[in-house]
């Protein structure tokens, strides 16, 4: 079984000024919520220690609200101790005081609750020593697994590169291909130009050739005329 104490109070927040007691207008009733404030006489032999504990009583009045104060009214006699039940819990009071209340609170052993509470997961099996060549074996067979991995990782990055220099030799013959196709377009471009140049040359220097003659011919039958007038 285990015991916990907990504690519980009041409040203890300072009353209102319409709901503290005027200290000038002594009470007239005897019930158990009236304060009678009685003053030693001269005589006593303790005079001051009395008018402390007055005061101190008074100061401790003021600050307690008034719900403690109807509290202490309608419940002055001490409850009996009651085992209050909650589930799996029991709770047992033990004292009462003005500052709270201490209790018990007993919970149940597990051999109480109910069968179809759900179990506890059981502890996993210890695991049993191993031997010198169990330990080599699993290091053998952990520097097996790093070297095919390993393998795996370069196989990876070869084909990677063999990719890379596939794609890159083939932009190579895309641009060689484009830069000779648009050579052999210039060479062509040139050489019907070269030809439509000479075609046109030819043509003149027919022309030339022609006008010469024709010149020829009409200076050929002005020097037949003046010969034949003269």
């Amino acid at each position: 079984m285990k015991l916990l104490k907990a504690t519980g109070g009041f409040s203890t927040a300072p009353l209102r000024p319409r709901d503290r007691p005027s200290p000038s207008v002594p009470p007239t009733s005897h019930s158990p919520c009236s304060i009678q404030q009685r003053t030693a006489p001269l005589s006593s032999p303790y005079p001051a220690t009395m008018a402390s504990t007055m005061s101190a009583y008074k100061e401790k009045m003021k600050e307690m609200s008034m719900l403690s104060l109807i509290c202490s009214c309608f419940h002055s006699q001490p409850h009996l101790n009651k085992m209050y039940k909650y589930g799996d819990m029991e709770v047992k009071p033990i004292s009462k005081r003005a500052s709270g209340q201490s209790f018990e609170l007993i919970l149940k052993a597990p051999a109480d609750l109910s069968p179809d509470r759900p179990q506890p997961l059981s502890s996993p099996p210890k695991k049993k020593d191993m031997s010198l060549d169990e330990v080599q074996k699993r290091l053998e067979a952990a520097e097996e697994r790093r070297k095919s991995q390993e393998a795996m990782v370069l196989k990876q990055l070869a084909e990677k590169r063999e990719h890379e220099r596939e794609v890159l030799n083939k932009a190579l013959e895309e641009n060689n291909n484009f830069s000779k196709m648009a050579e052999e377009k210039l060479n062509y471009k040139m050489e019907a130009n070269k030809e439509n140049r000479e075609a046109y040359l030819n043509a003149l220097k027919l022309r030339l050739h022609e006008k010469e003659l024709h010149a020829a011919g009409v200076r050929r039958n002005k020097e037949l005329q003046a010969r034949l007038s003269g």
